[in-house]
């Protein structure tokens, strides 16, 4: 059987697209951090107890950054000054999920 050149080149591309989905972008309700997970995979995570999370993607509570995106030190030690003070926080989701369904964030807001 032969493979033809415009089958292999269809093929190439879905083995080498990376797995991510793009939803809704937009704020989450402001709540509390339940957790806060630096790791080693270049990129934290945080669980929100969310009742909104317009990003539609699979996991409605774990979010992410990767640490080599511009503004993402910033966003992590405003999450850690969260879990430290107990003061709720927001999120904006990009809309992109990523092979986990977790959400993308952009940016954290912090309440007084």
């Amino acid at each position: 059987m032969k493979l033809s050149l415009k089958y292999f080149a269809c093929l190439s591309m879905l083995l080498f697209t990376p797995v991510t989905t793009f939803a809704n972008s937009g704020w989450t309700n402001h709540v509390q951090v339940t957790e806060l997970t630096p790791t080693t995979h270049e990129r934290f995570l945080v669980t929100l107890n969310v009742t909104k999370n317009p990003s539609g993607c699979k996991n409605k509570e774990i979010f992410y950054q990767d640490y080599s995106s511009s503004g993402s030190e910033k966003m992590f030690h405003t999450l850690l000054e969260a879990v430290v003070s107990g003061k709720k926080v927001r999120v904006f989701v990009t809309g992109k999920c990523e092979l986990n369904g977790y959400s993308e964030i952009s940016s954290v807001g912090i309440t007084l």
